[in-house]
């Protein structure tokens, strides 16, 4: 089951919003592109408006900060009505990402994320240190990424550098239109599960815009199904979505597959995370060789995983910075047990790495237990298809031996 917000650690950051009849009618056109919507958003939720092409899902998120000015209806946010404030105070106290980070390309990575700040009439060592706190907090070493230019990063790093600005004077609202859309399968999946670790931390009221149904299965606390015109043809859990579909429409989006998006509504951190033996680079080997019984596991200096070892790697070595072999695929504690369970299968693993918050490590999932999982939920849902009818092994023989990886 999703972890509903109010079970999660921290305060609540976001605030509500309440779309109440809201309709958009273009210059010159008598159908509306947005027909009568009204919805509310609970605060510090993660909402997915999930439609195909053309559906005005977006045109209803850009209706929130007023990108788009609404034909008719009133938004409210934090219970103040959007219309009543300045258009530009308005966006500058919501965040808003879109695809490839829509980053300035004449500005490093530093200018770009001190844009709003900058607006709101912050002091240098205010921004500066904003800076550098939103770079560690989406995973990019200030020292060596802040001077860059978009240019010179990763379609995944230009992402989370948008990403980082849409945060950076800390706004309650957080809007994002098909955000990973652009990048490649494994780095999306990076980036959803990097997602899902900063509303762990932050809270904040997210709209999040997707035509990809599993993506939404994954990321919502809830999820709007939007038809023509953006009316709402189911709006729920996405347990309750997947288990009764409101219309053929909505059952066409779940698929065949309603039984394999189970393991996207749970996640690594419902499972039991075994631990495993830790060092940072700079301890004895000596010390970490008498605690390995078959492997364990390196850390850098701010404690995130970075390679494996065993005895063997360990005889005859005199500093930990360069033994061991790298970590494969890795997973967060938020990432779905679908996740984990590509994760161990793409390199052959008995097991993957769990990483938490910032990236440190959490310790080790392992396929046995992935099996309990998927057992478990085979048990609870006795009315659908086998899961082992969506292409998953739910009862192996035995498991793959750990080839060119830490096994168990």
């Amino acid at each position: 089951m999703t972890e509903s917000p109010e079970s999660r650690s921290g305060d609540v950051s976001g605030v509500e919003i309440v779309l109440d009849h809201v309709s958009k009618t273009y210059s010159g056109q008598k159908t509306p592109a947005v027909a009568d919507v009204s919805m509310t958003i609970p605060a510090g939720e993660i909402v997915v408006f999930v439609g195909p092409s053309g559906s005005g899902k977006t045109t209803t998120m850009r209706m929130i900060n007023r990108l788009i000015e609404p034909t008719s209806g009133r938004i409210t946010i934090g219970g103040r009505d959007a219309l009543s404030l300045d258009a530009n105070k308005l966006r500058q106290s919501i965040g808003y990402a879109i695809q490839q980070g829509g980053l300035f390309p004449h500005m490093t990575v530093a200018q770009n994320i001190a844009v709003v700040p900058k607006l709101l009439k912050w002091d240098k060592q205010r921004i500066a240190d904003r800076v550098a706190e939103l770079l560690d907090m989406v995973g990019l070493d200030a020292d060596q990424f802040a001077h860059r230019y978009p240019r010179q990063l990763s379609g995944g790093q230009q992402q989370r550098v948008g990403v980082a600005r849409a945060l950076a004077a800390d706004p309650p609202v957080l809007l994002m239109d098909e955000p990973f859309g652009a990048v490649d399968p494994i780095t999306r999946g990076l980036l959803q599960d990097e997602l899902m670790q900063l509303q762990e931390e932050l809270r904040k009221t997210i709209v999040f815009v997707t035509h990809d149904f599993s993506e939404a299965v994954k990321l919502g606390d809830r999820i709007a199904v939007l038809g023509e015109q953006s009316r709402i043809l189911q709006y729920d859990t996405p347990e309750a979505i997947l288990a009764n579909p409101a219309n053929d429409t909505v059952a066409g989006f779940v698929g065949q597959g309603a039984s394999l998006q189970q393991l996207n509504l749970k996640r690594v951190r419902d499972v039991d995370i075994e631990d495993r033996p830790t060092a940072r680079e700079d301890e004895p080997v000596s010390d970490f060789a008498a605690r390995i019984d078959d492997w364990g596991v390196i850390l850098d200096n701010r404690d995130r995983p970075v390679r494996w070892t065993d005895r063997a790697h360990l005889a005859g070595a005199t500093s930990l910075r360069n033994v061991g072999l790298p970590l494969g695929e890795m997973v967060t504690t938020s990432s779905t047990l679908q996740d984990a369970l590509e994760a161990i299968l793409a390199e052959r693993n008995a097991s993957t790495v769990v990483t938490g918050t910032r990236g440190r490590y959490a310790g080790v999932v392992t396929i046995e237990t992935l099996i309990d999982a998927i057992r478990s939920m085979r048990d609870e849902h006795r009315g659908d298809p086998p899961i082992a009818e969506a292409g998953l092994v739910a009862n192996p023989v035995e498991t793959p031996a750990a080839t060119d990886g830490p096994g168990r």
